[in-house]
C-alpha cells in the first residue's frame, strides 16, 4: 500500500499524552503541512496559532473547559496546541479551516506524533478573553475558531480502527 494512504488509514485520535515536548523541527513540519491545505479559490482564509508555552496552553485549556462547564483538561495533557481560526469574510472559511485541521493531524501521524481535534474554539474566541488573546498577538479581523489540534507523544498505544459502516460508499 502507498505510504500516504497507509498513514491516512492508520491515524487515530490520541487522548493520552506524555509530557515530553515536540522538537521544533517536527512542529515546524506539521505547521508547514497545515499551510498546504486546499482552500476555496486559494484564498488561504485560515491562520494557526502554535502554543507551546505551558501557561498559555493551560489558560486555553481552562477557557475550553469552562465552555463545557468542566474543570478538567480537555486537551488530555497534550503539551502543544495549534489553534486554527479562519477569516469569516471568506465564504469557505469553515471548510478551509477544517482542511487545515486534517492536514495537521495527518502530518503529525506521519511524523510519529499523536493528535486530536478538540472543539469549542469558536466559543473561546468569541469571548472577551479570547478576543483579548488575539489582540495581544496583533491579530485583528473577524476570525472564527475552527478547532484545536492537540499534539504530543502518545502515552498509550492507539486503538484499532472501528469497522467502517456498510453504507459509507455508494457507487453509481
Amino acid at each position: 500500500m502507498n505510504e500516504t494512504l497507509k498513514n491516512l488509514m492508520e491515524r487515530r485520535s490520541c487522548r493520552s499524552y506524555k509530557p515530553n515536548s515536540i522538537p521544533q523541527d517536527i512542529l515546524d513540519q506539521i505547521l508547514a503541512a497545515g499551510t498546504y491545505a486546499p482552500t476555496g479559490m486559494g484564498k488561504q482564509s485560515p491562520i494557526m496559532i502554535a502554543i507551546t508555552d505551558k501557561a498559555t496552553r493551560d489558560r486555553l485549556s481552562a477557557m475550553n473547559a469552562a465552555v463545557m462547564g468542566s474543570s478538567g483538561d480537555p486537551f488530555y495533557g497534550a503539551p502543544v496546541v495549534i489553534v486554527v481560526l479562519a477569516n469569516k469574510a471568506i465564504g469557505t472559511y469553515k471548510y478551509d479551516g477544517s482542511l487545515v485541521m486534517g492536514n495537521l493531524m495527518n502530518a503529525a501521524h506521519a511524523l510519529g506524533i499523536g493528535s486530536c481535534w478538540i472543539h469549542r474554539a469558536k466559543e473561546e474566541f468569541e469571548s472577551e478573553e479570547g478576543k483579548a488573546l488575539l489582540a495581544s498577538l496583533g491579530i485583528e479581523g473577524d476570525w472564527e475558531g475552527i478547532g484545536h489540534c492537540i499534539l504530543g507523544y502518545e502515552a498509550d498505544a492507539p486503538r484499532p480502527a472501528a469497522p467502517r459502516k456498510a453504507d459509507y460508499i455508494y457507487k453509481i
